[in-house]
């Protein structure tokens, strides 16, 4: 059986879910600065959750995570839950705060979540290009008018 399946008591499952979500304006020069460690904490955070991050991308202004996820937890609640929690871990590390989280928040409110059924290898190929066009993209902006 795949690591991304799982066994309840009477249940096999395999729950998989593409999640995107945005830093609050999409705040490109400090994400930069946070992409090299918030990998391991999205996948330590999905683990607390009994939860697996398949792959995962973090882009200049955005997250996409294909992630298992049992069935006998919300996706919502697993969201929210790596959300949050991300939210106090970069409060700790960029701001220097040690307490007094009330009110903080780093991610825009949401997230956008589809199924990965059949088409699970559309959607990480998608995920995988995703960098590139954004850079295409980016590179397209910084030239100069004629």
């Amino acid at each position: 059986m795949p690591a991304s399946q799982g066994n309840l008591a009477h249940t096999k499952w395999e729950c998989k879910y593409h999640v995107v979500f945005i830093p609050k304006c999409r705040r490109r020069s400090l994400f930069g600065l946070l992409r090299r460690d918030l990998g391991s904490v999205f996948h330590e955070l999905a683990r607390q959750k009994e939860c697996r991050i398949e792959e995962g991308h973090l882009l200049p202004d955005h997250v996409h995570m294909p992630v298992s996820i049992p069935p006998r937890h919300k996706v919502s609640a697993v969201v929210g839950f790596i959300k949050g929690k991300s939210a106090i871990w970069i409060a700790r590390h960029c701001d220097g705060r040690s307490r007094n989280f009330t009110g903080q928040s780093f991610w825009a409110r949401g997230y956008c979540v589809s199924t990965v059924g059949r088409d699970e290898k559309l959607i990480r190929e998608y995920i995988r290009n995703q960098e590139e066009q954004d850079r295409r993209e980016d590179g397209q902006m910084n030239l100069p008018f004629a």
